[in-house]
């Protein structure tokens, strides 16, 4: 009998124990609460019982906990993250040379992800490597000033990428004068170069 009671006493008593710390633990956190909680369950009208009045309201609690202490989590670990990009920006900013190509990287980024930038997005065909050859090309921004000054024209830059990998290729400063532009997106062209001509771009009618 004893042998039997002792062990009966080993099974329950580690499980006794735990639900009392779990007890604690819940009581400890939804207490300072109860009276903001309970008043509403109960107008809620969902059952009379005290008790399952009281365990919903526990349980309600726990949840906001919970919610609550996540979103603390995201907007704590977001900050501290923004916080590592900006000491990371300000070290790359002050070493010697790396601060060059990382803020001329930077920019360029930065225009060919803006939104209210039209860099990249038209597409043109241009006389290259020499006459009777086309290439396509991307229209980057207007020339510089100083080559419009001396050449006395409108001129822009365009980008000529290369196949099959468009991240190289040729910056020309053309004329507006020597540019065919065509009705075709960059992401097509992009397609086309990448492909060697071997996806060729849908043919866009004209609407009359």
């Amino acid at each position: 009998m004893k042998k039997y009671f002792i062990a009966g006493l080993v099974t329950l008593l580690p499980l006794a124990v735990t639900v009392a710390i779990i007890t604690f633990v819940v009581n400890l956190l939804t207490k300072p609460f109860m009276g903001i909680v309970t008043p509403l369950i109960s107008h809620a009208h969902f059952t009379n019982s005290e008790q399952l009045i009281r365990n919903l309201s526990q349980i309600a609690i726990l949840a906001g906990l919970f919610l609550f202490t996540l979103f603390l989590g995201v907007v704590a670990r977001w900050f501290f993250f923004l916080a590592l990009l900006r000491i990371g920006d300000q070290i790359l900013h002050k070493i010697p040379l790396v601060n060059k190509v990382y803020k001329t990287t930077k920019e360029i980024i930065r225009t060919l992800f803006a939104s209210d930038k039209n860099s990249f997005k038209q597409v043109v065909m241009i006389t290259f490597p020499h006459k009777g050859c086309y290439c396509l090309g991307l229209v980057t921004r207007q020339a510089p000033k100083t080559c419009e000054k001396i050449l006395k024209t409108e001129m822009v830059s365009v980008y000529i990428p290369t196949t099959p990998n468009p991240t190289t290729g040729y910056l020309l400063v053309c004329p507006i004068s020597d540019l065919i532009y065509l009705e075709m997106k960059s992401d097509v062209a992009i397609k086309f170069i990448v492909s060697c001509g071997a996806i060729q771009p849908p043919v866009v009618e004209r609407t009359l």
